[in-house]
């Protein structure tokens, strides 16, 4: 990959499982009930959903998976019969977790997985193409984490945020007689935290609150400008750019219920703070080609309802529903970003053979209409995600 780095080529990284270019879906246990686990998920996989609840392990708990992601996006110009989409791409975000308690009232464990990312490339002669054709977002994050039993009722938990960001993108260039392209990518570090904390109310109810900080990254890099006219060389030549992002904070508080014996019944209200992105901006070495792109994007709550039976001691099946809505307005929506409000369905199953247990996770985001008034690409987008995950966890008790 050229080492090259720009806002939009993070930005620009199609439609993902959750809104923006969010991914939250780092358990297939957890994707069964919708994600919906703040309050009550105790395997090593609370290290991504919260921090507190690794003290559940009994001493070594082992996760491991995959989550394929399959979108499918549609846009239709205004006035246009026909729509336009995208090419099928997969994404496959993997995740690890580990977690060793040691105490009785002390757990440690680190994780890896990638809470954003998306990858996108549309079709041949797509008419938003000087805007975005081809990009691919990973955002890999590596989580230490610490969690204490501070009463037999509550716990506590905090862990550090190191976050490794690559991204690609390419993009066309418009000179009316031909066409170039632009191609940026590369890599950086950023670093935050990630606090938590979980309480028994009641022997069968358990409220969970979970805070990730938002994470700072700069990027310097070059822009490879190729197929450009002569007459354009001057300018449009190859140089260094540079762009900043910030991955937003996030706050997730859950509730989970026991009503009767082997049901659980849970919900989550998160909120994602997508308003660090006023706009798409790289700044090169001539400034006279910068061109900063408003975007306003909104904070937004993600709300999440989810369930799991025990149909045997070996056997749970589950079931959710997310309403998950866009962070960016119609105004600025544009095919760099593709995106809409999502609605999902989640289902899944697990089985346990001690030591050794299988979850499965299946999602079906629909993705509303929404129309875009962005000056000169205005339309609707459309479409809808299928998303499978797979995850293996190991617990010698």
């Amino acid at each position: 990959m050229k080492k090259t780095l720009s806002l939009v080529a993070i930005l620009a990284a199609g439609t993902s499982q959750a809104a923006g270019f969010q991914i939250d879906t780092h358990s297939a246990r957890a994707t069964g009930t919708g994600g919906a686990a703040t309050a009550w998920l105790e395997d090593s996989s609370a290290i991504y959903y919260n921090a507190a609840n690794i003290i559940g392990v009994k001493k070594l708990d082992i996760t491991l998976g995959d989550t394929g992601i399959l979108p499918s996006i549609t846009f239709q110009r205004t006035g246009s019969a026909e729509a336009e989409g995208q090419k099928t791409t997969l994404s496959p975000p993997p995740h690890v977790f580990v977690v060793y308690k040691p105490f009785e009232k002390a757990a440690f464990g680190v994780g890896v997985y990638t809470p954003f990312g998306a990858r996108s490339r549309w079709e041949d002669g797509f008419s938003g193409r000087f805007r975005g054709f081809e990009s691919s977002l990973a955002t890999y994050y590596i989580n230490p984490t610490f969690a204490y039993e501070l009463h037999e009722r509550f716990r506590f938990g905090v862990g550090l945020d190191i976050a490794r960001a690559t991204i690609e993108l390419t993009r066309g260039l418009d000179f009316v007689n031909s066409e170039g392209s632009i191609h940026l990518g590369g890599a950086d570090w950023g670093s935050g935290f990630n606090v938590g904390v979980q309480a028994t109310v009641l022997d069968n109810l358990k409220m969970g609150l979970h805070y990730r900080s938002a994470i700072d990254i700069q990027f310097k890099g070059k822009a490879d400008f190729q197929n450009i006219p002569v007459e354009f060389q001057s300018r449009l030549k190859d140089q260094n750019a540079n762009a900043s992002v910030v991955l937003p904070s996030t706050v997730t508080a859950g509730l989970s219920y026991a009503p009767i014996d082997k049901l659980m019944l849970a919900f989550d209200a998160s909120w994602v703070d997508w308003s660090t992105f006023s706009e798409l901006a790289i700044r090169f070495d001539d400034p006279s080609i910068d061109n900063p792109l408003p975007k306003r994007w909104h904070a937004k709550w993600k709300y999440s309802l989810g369930a799991e039976y025990g149909v045997t001691d070996a056997l749970q099946v589950r079931a959710g529903f997310v309403y998950d809505p866009s962070p960016s307005p119609g105004s600025t929506l544009t095919p760099d970003l593709p995106d809409a409000n999502r609605i999902k369905g989640t289902l899944g199953v697990g089985y346990q053979l001690r030591p050794f247990r299988a979850d499965l996770g299946y999602q079906f985001v629909a993705l509303a209409d929404k129309e875009s008034s962005a000056p000169g690409i205005p339309g609707t987008y459309s479409g809808s995600a299928h998303v499978f995950a797979l995850t293996l966890g190991f617990s010698p008790q």
